[in-house]
């Protein structure tokens, strides 16, 4: 039932929505836009519904709460936005007003129930270190794989400690829960966000490790940008992109064409290009071969945000999109297991290999 809701979170984004000179340039970068059509499904006609309903001048009815939870967060309108303005902090202070009014996505709702009687988004009973057949120790390095690695790509998270144990690492697994990245995206309130990054913090401090390693670039974000908000961190963190790129390897020869895939979350919201890239260059015989769009400006998969979930058919179609792009490669290479899903599923009858980078570099170590 649409209603008029309460807006305390968009408040403290008013500048933001007001700064907007509606001038459009957003619509050349939005993965979404290209499958939607409409300015509602951009991030200018975003900007207006969440002013609309900070203003209480439109009520939170379905088609304002489809625009707002299609978004999926991957930050492109920013780079390209000329006021610089912080759309996805606007979108997410605006679920986080809808989840409050009780304008919750059904499928998000299920998610969230998951994590907080499961700790993970997909309802599993088994602790990620159990999938793993691992059994957490003290040690200096932490390896974080994140509930998709675990429970839905587990040949990602074992292909990460096979690297590590290949490169004598002193590592262990973690006793670890959902990084709260998915309620972080949806609009989760900020107790239970915190509540589940404490969890994780005091469960990896009582392991002692120095440094956690993490193969999924939306858990290291948390890590990384969040976290820090709220809590303090005592470690070092590090995506394995990083940590292989430091490395002084010697990987097999593979004669492919490879072209890699920039997770949004790696890339355009923590910077992380190089490392990646750096890695592949290891690869002997490899032709290494980039996308059109690369690097800052490479496309959005369509799997974040809660997108993937709320929204499949659309997550599949931008995913397509991204797919064509690799036409001309053996394997797309990317380093987040979302992508990796979300690429694979998308990819149609196109014969171009998706993988996670470690399942590249682990049967070449």
């Amino acid at each position: 039932m649409a209603k008029i809701i309460d807006t305390d979170h968009l408040q403290i984004a008013k500048k933001d929505m007001m700064t907007c000179t509606m001038c459009g340039f957003c619509k050349s970068v939005c993965p979404v836009f290209e499958g939607v059509g409409w300015d509602s499904g951009v991030a200018r006609g975003r900007i207006i519904l969440a002013y609309g309903l900070l203003r209480k001048d439109i009520p939170a009815d379905d088609s304002v709460v489809e625009a707002l939870y299609q978004c999926t967060t991957c930050k492109d309108c920013e780079r390209r936005c000329p006021s610089k303005i912080k759309v996805v902090d606007v979108v997410e202070r605006a679920r986080k007003d809808l989840v409050k009014a009780g304008c919750m996505l059904p499928k998000h709702r299920k998610v969230l129930e998951n994590i907080l009687s499961k700790g993970n988004p997909y309802g599993e009973t088994r602790s990620i270190p159990e999938v793993l057949g691992e059994k957490p120790h003290k040690a200096r390095v932490g390896y974080f794989a994140g509930c998709t690695s675990a429970y839905r790509n587990p040949e990602i998270a074992r292909a990460t400690l096979s690297i590590l144990r290949k490169l004598g690492e002193d590592y262990t697994v973690l006793n670890e829960t959902c990084c709260g990245s998915v309620m972080g995206r949806v609009g989760q309130n900020k107790d239970d966000l915190i509540r589940q990054m404490r969890r994780n913090i005091d469960a990896i401090s009582e392991q002692g490790v120095e440094e956690v390693i993490f193969s999924c670039a939306g858990c290291y974000r948390m890590f990384r940008e969040d976290y820090p908000r709220y809590v303090d961190v005592p470690f070092k963190v590090k995506h394995i992109s990083e940590y292989l790129a430091e490395k002084d390897i010697n990987l097999k020869q593979l004669d492919k064409k490879i072209t890699y895939h920039d997770p949004c979350h790696l890339g355009r919201h923590l910077g992380v290009y190089k490392a990646p890239r750096d890695v592949l260059a290891k690869v002997p015989g490899a032709e290494f071969k980039e996308m059109t769009k690369n690097s800052a400006q490479s496309r959005c998969c369509g799997g974040g945000g809660g997108v993937r979930s709320a929204y499949p058919e659309l997550s599949e179609h931008i995913a397509g999109r991204r797919v064509d792009e690799a036409a001309f490669a053996d394997v797309l290479v990317t380093c987040c297991p979302f992508c990796v899903n979300n690429l694979r599923a998308g990819k149609g009858e196109s014969d171009v290999e998706v993988c996670d980078l470690v399942e590249l570099v682990d049967p070449l170590l």
